[in-house]
């Protein structure tokens, strides 16, 4: 499966055949959606913590005598089944809703999404972003540029620019743009990836993920 390769002036320069192992691969769907509710679920923090009885404020007094009265026996009105009372089973803040997935696990679910993307031609690579000027209409015109030789590019809303590392020229140029997002190879996943409706490598961070 070949891509084209493109400058940072959008000229057309060569084309490059994707590596097999990574982008033609069989497509996992369940692994996919595993990897996502597993990234999702460790970002996620508890928050909502409710008062025991030990917490609420008021008197610790017991209600009334323990015996003679013909009703049940009660301690105080912090109990939960009084109003005003402690919760009885609420959250503690100490929730722990985190997920695991195991390295191979993780390697097929993201070959499968890149796999995806490849079978839709909605990858194409740069050559080198180094001598881009960190300016936001540059980035405008590079991708103006690409839209207009790539169909498939010029349909999809959502751009994901991938780079080996932060590279601060890239950043400046894409940071202010709306719905085109800079990936570091470094933190790639399967979530920020499904995000995406087309993903432009530059070509060292290619040549990185076929190793």
């Amino acid at each position: 499966m070949k891509t084209q390769i493109y400058n940072i002036k959008a000229e057309k320069v060569g084309e490059i055949a994707l590596p097999k192992s990574i982008f033609d691969t069989k497509i996992s769907e369940k692994l996919i959606s595993q990897a996502i509710r597993v990234y999702l679920a460790n970002q996620r923090s508890s928050y909502a913590k409710a008062k025991t009885r030990s917490d609420v404020a008021g008197t610790r007094q017991k209600v009334y005598a323990q015996k003679g009265t013909g009703r049940a026996r009660h301690g105080n009105r912090t109990a939960p089944i009084f109003v005003g009372g402690g919760s009885a089973m609420g959250p503690d803040g100490l929730q722990n809703y985190k997920l695991n997935l195991s390295k191979k696990m993780k390697v097929v679910a993201l070959n499968s999404i890149l796999t995806k993307f490849a079978q839709d031609k909605k990858i194409i690579i740069i050559d080198s972003f180094e001598k881009l000027a960190p300016k936001t209409k540059e980035g405008i015109k590079l991708l103006t540029g690409l839209r207009a030789a790539d169909e498939v590019l010029s349909k999809s809303s959502k751009v994901g620019i991938i780079t080996t590392e932060t590279i601060p020229n890239l950043k400046r140029a894409f940071g202010n743009l709306p719905k085109t997002n800079l990936l570091s190879l470094k933190s790639l996943n399967v979530y920020d990836l499904s995000n995406q409706n087309f993903l432009i490598f530059s070509q060292d961070t290619l040549d990185i993920l076929s190793k």
